[in-house]
């Protein structure tokens, strides 16, 4: 029987996006995790002169990342942070570390998600025994899944954010003037936030209504501050194109545990949500619907979750099933 594995603290995590790094540090196992440190990728070359800059000195880093992972390394989807785990290690005198897909991280950590930090999207319903799922927009789209293997939770990554996108006939025309993105249109080109302005173009052009918003933030603030105008409509449509996305997802995963939705757009736009609509559009799957229609949907409100539950999981390692060896930097 291998031995138990313990990972060294003070203990930094971080949760690396295509826009924003989030780092916080934990000085011993289960303890508080924080304060949060926040910077923009832009302002650092990479990670290990933005975690320098922390004048932190942990033993063990663990981080998530917006994009694959493979043989320990991520090179971000939408930024240019190349994140090398061995040579991080190296750099920064680590005794551990350990690199997860964002989404990844974020499944592992729905075990570790306390009384409110999600909202349910419609009814409460009891969740089933199968997989979770989250998935969720940001500066991309994030699809991940959690699975109980014998008491012991593992984690699927997926890519499936870029997956060819098809979208209801009632939306077809719409989509059909959605802007590609490398000569395809997928999920992630339209489910993110430069997707909801792709849509927010199509759609303003396929209705003869101006369009002139700066960016996806000011878009959603004039949808807040009217919620019946042009960019609320654009928003609405999103909204519903996302919730026909985490129905497919749903089937893909066979996810009768649960979905949760994340990312760093739809806590600001929760005032939005209509339930009823979303259930619908979430559930219409026919000739398979009867299984969406038991999943519960919950959107988690707490922008720092996935640093918890990577804390919780470096705590108790041995709760979780990952290929450490091939994963471990050291």
């Amino acid at each position: 029987m291998a031995a138990a594995l313990s990972l060294p603290h003070p203990l930094l995590v971080g949760d690396i996006g295509g826009t924003n790094a989030r780092f916080a540090l934990v000085a011993t196992p289960g303890g508080p995790v924080g304060p949060v440190w926040r910077t923009r990728t832009a302002d650092a070359p990479g990670p290990a002169e933005a975690i320098a800059r922390l004048g932190a000195f942990p033993r063990t880093v663990v981080l998530c990342t917006a994009g694959p992972v493979a043989d320990r390394r991520c090179h971000l989807t939408n930024a240019d942070w190349v994140v090398d785990g061995p040579a991080l290690a190296a750099a920064l005198n680590l005794e551990q570390g350990l690199l997860l897909n964002d989404f990844e991280a974020l499944a592992l950590s729905l075990p570790a998600l306390g009384d409110g930090a999600a909202a349910p999207i419609g009814p409460e319903l009891p969740p089933g025994g199968g997989p979770r799922l989250v998935l969720g927009p940001g500066t991309g789209l994030g699809v991940g899944g959690l699975v109980d293997a014998g008491g012991r939770l593992a984690a699927l990554a997926s890519e499936a954010a870029h997956l060819d996108f098809a979208a209801p006939d009632g939306d077809a025309a719409i989509l059909a003037r959605t802007a590609r993105v490398d000569g395809r249109l997928t999920a992630e080109a339209v489910l993110s936030g430069p997707g909801l302005l792709r849509l927010h173009a199509a759609r303003c052009a396929l209705d003869g209504e101006a369009r002139a918003v700066a960016d996806g933030v000011a878009l959603v603030d004039a949808a807040l501050a009217d919620p019946a105008g042009p960019e609320a409509r654009t928003v609405a449509l999103f909204l519903r194109l996302l919730a026909g996305f985490a129905g497919d997802m749903t089937l893909a995963f066979a996810a009768t545990g649960g979905v949760w939705l994340g990312g760093g757009i739809l806590p600001r736009l929760q005032p939005l949500i209509d339930p009823v609509a979303f259930r619908a559009a979430f559930e219409a799957k026919a000739p398979v619907e009867w299984l969406p229609r038991r999943v519960p949907v919950r959107l988690i409100m707490s922008p720092d979750a996935v640093l918890a539950g990577m804390a919780a999981m470096a705590a108790d390692p041995n709760r979780f099933l990952i290929d450490w060896p091939e994963r471990l930097w050291r």
